[in-house]
Protein backbone atom coordinates (compact mmCIF):
# COMPACT_ATOMS: atom_id res chain seq x y z
CA UNK A 1 0.00 0.00 0.00
CA UNK A 2 2.67 2.30 0.65
CA UNK A 3 4.01 1.66 -2.63
CA UNK A 4 1.22 2.88 -4.44
CA UNK A 5 1.19 5.82 -2.24
CA UNK A 6 4.78 6.57 -2.99
CA UNK A 7 4.34 5.74 -7.03
CA UNK A 8 0.68 8.00 -6.67
CA UNK A 9 2.79 10.82 -5.52
CA UNK A 10 5.43 10.52 -8.10
CA UNK A 11 2.83 10.79 -10.77
CA UNK A 12 1.73 14.04 -9.23
CA UNK A 13 4.64 15.20 -9.35
CA UNK A 14 5.75 14.42 -12.83
CA UNK A 15 2.29 15.10 -14.21
CA UNK A 16 1.87 15.41 -16.97
CA UNK A 17 5.15 14.36 -18.57
CA UNK A 18 3.85 11.29 -20.34
CA UNK A 19 7.37 9.82 -20.21
CA UNK A 20 7.28 9.79 -15.98
CA UNK A 21 3.54 9.62 -15.59
CA UNK A 22 4.03 6.09 -17.44
CA UNK A 23 6.83 5.12 -15.81
CA UNK A 24 5.55 5.87 -12.08
CA UNK A 25 2.04 4.61 -13.63
CA UNK A 26 3.45 0.82 -14.30
CA UNK A 27 4.58 0.78 -10.99
CA UNK A 28 1.29 1.78 -9.47
CA UNK A 29 -0.18 -1.15 -11.47
CA UNK A 30 2.71 -3.63 -10.41
CA UNK A 31 1.86 -2.58 -7.07
CA UNK A 32 -1.85 -3.55 -7.23
CA UNK A 33 -0.80 -6.89 -8.29
CA UNK A 34 1.73 -7.39 -5.68
CA UNK A 35 -1.23 -6.46 -2.98
CA UNK A 36 -3.26 -9.16 -4.51
CA UNK A 37 -0.72 -11.83 -4.69
CA UNK A 38 0.07 -11.16 -0.92
CA UNK A 39 -3.12 -11.26 -0.19
CA UNK A 40 -3.51 -14.71 -1.36
CA UNK A 41 0.24 -15.10 -0.17
CA UNK A 42 -1.42 -14.73 3.75
CA UNK A 43 -4.07 -16.18 2.66
CA UNK A 44 -2.18 -19.47 1.97
CA UNK A 45 -0.20 -19.13 5.21
CA UNK A 46 -3.24 -18.62 7.48
CA UNK A 47 -5.23 -21.59 5.70
CA UNK A 48 -2.36 -23.82 5.65
CA UNK A 49 -2.33 -24.47 2.09
CA UNK A 50 1.17 -24.95 1.51
CA UNK A 51 1.10 -23.23 -1.81
CA UNK A 52 4.94 -23.67 -2.24
CA UNK A 53 5.19 -21.79 -6.17
CA UNK A 54 4.20 -18.23 -6.74
CA UNK A 55 0.71 -17.66 -5.39
CA UNK A 56 -2.44 -16.27 -7.47
CA UNK A 57 -6.21 -17.10 -6.70
CA UNK A 58 -6.41 -19.57 -9.19
CA UNK A 59 -3.21 -21.69 -7.79
CA UNK A 60 -5.13 -20.64 -3.87
CA UNK A 61 -8.76 -22.01 -5.07
CA UNK A 62 -6.77 -25.10 -6.72
CA UNK A 63 -4.80 -26.12 -3.55
CA UNK A 64 -7.86 -25.55 -1.54
CA UNK A 65 -9.98 -27.99 -3.98
CA UNK A 66 -7.50 -30.60 -3.26
CA UNK A 67 -6.74 -30.40 0.56
CA UNK A 68 -11.28 -30.02 0.46
CA UNK A 69 -10.72 -27.13 2.65
CA UNK A 70 -13.82 -25.24 2.62
CA UNK A 71 -13.17 -21.80 4.45
CA UNK A 72 -10.18 -21.33 1.96
CA UNK A 73 -12.74 -21.86 -0.93
CA UNK A 74 -15.23 -19.65 0.92
CA UNK A 75 -12.42 -17.36 1.14
CA UNK A 76 -11.78 -17.26 -2.77
CA UNK A 77 -15.08 -17.06 -3.70
CA UNK A 78 -16.13 -14.34 -0.80
CA UNK A 79 -12.57 -11.96 -2.80
CA UNK A 80 -14.02 -12.87 -6.13
CA UNK A 81 -17.67 -11.35 -4.85
CA UNK A 82 -15.88 -7.90 -3.04
CA UNK A 83 -13.56 -7.58 -5.94
CA UNK A 84 -16.50 -7.63 -8.46
CA UNK A 85 -18.79 -5.50 -6.50
CA UNK A 86 -15.47 -2.74 -5.46
CA UNK A 87 -15.00 -2.40 -9.41
CA UNK A 88 -18.47 -1.88 -10.19
CA UNK A 89 -18.18 2.05 -10.35
CA UNK A 90 -16.74 3.36 -13.29
CA UNK A 91 -13.48 4.50 -12.21
CA UNK A 92 -12.33 1.38 -10.00
CA UNK A 93 -13.74 -0.39 -13.39
CA UNK A 94 -11.47 1.76 -15.36
CA UNK A 95 -8.77 0.63 -13.09
CA UNK A 96 -9.41 -3.08 -13.29
CA UNK A 97 -9.50 -3.05 -17.52
CA UNK A 98 -6.03 -1.24 -17.29
CA UNK A 99 -4.88 -3.42 -15.32
CA UNK A 100 -5.95 -6.40 -17.46
CA UNK A 101 -4.74 -4.61 -20.54
CA UNK A 102 -1.38 -4.31 -18.77
CA UNK A 103 -1.18 -7.95 -17.47
CA UNK A 104 -2.04 -9.20 -20.87
CA UNK A 105 0.01 -6.92 -23.59
CA UNK A 106 3.01 -6.04 -20.72
CA UNK A 107 2.36 -2.52 -21.49
CA UNK A 108 -0.03 0.24 -20.97
CA UNK A 109 -2.43 1.48 -23.21
CA UNK A 110 -1.09 4.79 -24.97
CA UNK A 111 -0.77 8.09 -22.77
CA UNK A 112 -1.55 11.39 -23.57
CA UNK A 113 -1.39 14.92 -23.02
CA UNK A 114 -4.65 16.53 -22.42
CA UNK A 115 -6.28 20.21 -21.09
CA UNK A 116 -8.71 19.53 -18.54
CA UNK A 117 -10.67 22.00 -16.25
CA UNK A 118 -8.95 22.29 -12.35
CA UNK A 119 -12.12 21.72 -10.67
CA UNK A 120 -13.34 18.06 -12.60
CA UNK A 121 -17.12 17.29 -12.99
CA UNK A 122 -18.77 13.89 -14.03
CA UNK A 123 -17.96 13.31 -18.03
CA UNK A 124 -16.40 16.75 -18.18
CA UNK A 125 -14.63 17.77 -21.64
CA UNK A 126 -11.42 17.42 -22.11
CA UNK A 127 -8.99 18.00 -24.98
CA UNK A 128 -5.73 16.60 -26.46
CA UNK A 129 -2.51 18.65 -26.84
CA UNK A 130 -0.07 17.75 -29.14
CA UNK A 131 3.49 18.88 -28.87
CA UNK A 132 6.97 17.64 -29.59
CA UNK A 133 8.57 15.00 -27.28
CA UNK A 134 12.35 14.21 -27.12
CA UNK A 135 12.56 10.39 -25.97
CA UNK A 136 8.83 10.66 -25.09
CA UNK A 137 9.36 13.50 -22.55
CA UNK A 138 8.52 16.92 -22.35
CA UNK A 139 11.56 19.06 -23.79
CA UNK A 140 10.28 22.12 -21.73
CA UNK A 141 7.13 23.58 -19.78
CA UNK A 142 7.10 26.96 -21.83
CA UNK A 143 6.40 24.27 -25.32
CA UNK A 144 3.39 22.73 -23.31
CA UNK A 145 2.10 26.48 -22.19
CA UNK A 146 2.21 28.02 -25.60
CA UNK A 147 0.35 24.97 -26.92
CA UNK A 148 -2.19 25.23 -24.14
CA UNK A 149 -2.74 28.97 -24.76
CA UNK A 150 -3.18 28.22 -28.39
CA UNK A 151 -5.81 25.70 -27.34
CA UNK A 152 -7.53 27.26 -24.50
CA UNK A 153 -10.09 29.45 -26.88
CA UNK A 154 -11.43 26.29 -28.66
CA UNK A 155 -10.86 24.11 -25.41
CA UNK A 156 -13.14 26.35 -23.13
CA UNK A 157 -15.47 26.82 -25.57
CA UNK A 158 -17.09 23.23 -25.94
CA UNK A 159 -16.29 22.64 -21.97
CA UNK A 160 -18.51 25.66 -21.26
CA UNK A 161 -20.94 24.62 -24.06
CA UNK A 162 -21.33 20.90 -22.69
CA UNK A 163 -21.08 22.93 -19.09
CA UNK A 164 -23.96 24.97 -19.41
CA UNK A 165 -26.45 22.42 -20.88
CA UNK A 166 -25.84 20.41 -17.65
CA UNK A 167 -25.99 23.87 -15.43
CA UNK A 168 -22.56 23.49 -13.76
CA UNK A 169 -20.19 25.94 -13.52
CA UNK A 170 -18.26 28.05 -16.06
CA UNK A 171 -14.52 27.63 -16.37
CA UNK A 172 -12.33 30.40 -17.45
CA UNK A 173 -8.79 30.15 -18.95
CA UNK A 174 -7.50 30.76 -14.98
CA UNK A 175 -9.21 27.11 -14.32
CA UNK A 176 -7.44 25.07 -17.02
CA UNK A 177 -4.62 22.79 -16.34
CA UNK A 178 -2.82 20.09 -18.26
CA UNK A 179 -2.94 15.92 -17.44
CA UNK A 180 -1.69 12.90 -18.65
CA UNK A 181 -4.15 10.58 -19.64
CA UNK A 182 -4.46 6.67 -20.87
CA UNK A 183 -7.00 5.96 -23.82
CA UNK A 184 -8.80 2.55 -23.01
CA UNK A 185 -11.24 2.78 -25.85
CA UNK A 186 -12.45 5.46 -28.24
CA UNK A 187 -13.71 8.56 -26.82
CA UNK A 188 -12.49 6.56 -23.77
CA UNK A 189 -9.89 8.94 -21.77
CA UNK A 190 -8.80 8.46 -18.11
CA UNK A 191 -6.98 11.26 -16.23
CA UNK A 192 -4.20 9.00 -14.29
CA UNK A 193 -3.60 11.13 -11.61
CA UNK A 194 -7.22 11.11 -10.54
CA UNK A 195 -7.95 7.60 -11.10
CA UNK A 196 -5.06 6.91 -8.83
CA UNK A 197 -6.51 8.68 -6.09
CA UNK A 198 -9.78 7.54 -6.59
CA UNK A 199 -8.54 3.88 -6.23
CA UNK A 200 -6.45 4.15 -3.20
CA UNK A 201 -9.54 3.50 -1.27
CA UNK A 202 -10.51 0.89 -3.17
CA UNK A 203 -7.11 -1.20 -2.44
CA UNK A 204 -7.65 0.08 1.25
CA UNK A 205 -11.04 -1.69 1.51
CA UNK A 206 -9.72 -4.77 -0.47
CA UNK A 207 -6.75 -5.07 2.29
CA UNK A 208 -8.44 -4.45 5.62
CA UNK A 209 -11.35 -6.73 4.41
CA UNK A 210 -9.42 -9.55 3.43
CA UNK A 211 -7.75 -9.71 6.64
CA UNK A 212 -11.24 -9.29 8.18
CA UNK A 213 -12.61 -12.29 6.37
CA UNK A 214 -9.40 -14.58 6.67
CA UNK A 215 -9.65 -14.18 10.32
CA UNK A 216 -13.21 -14.76 10.67
CA UNK A 217 -12.61 -18.22 8.22
CA UNK A 218 -9.68 -19.50 10.13
CA UNK A 219 -11.04 -18.90 14.05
Amino acid sequence: MKKCEIYLKQIKQYDPDPFYVNYFFNKYINSINNIIYGIFEEANMDFGLFVTEEITQRKFSEKANEKKDTNALKFSEWFSIKYKKEHENPYPNFMNEICQFKNKNETLPEIKIRIRATERYKNDFNQEIKIGLKNGKIISKDQLNIEMKRQTQMFLEIINIKRNKKEEPKVTKEKITSSAFVNLEKDQNIEIMYLCQIYMPVIRRLIDEARDKIKELTN
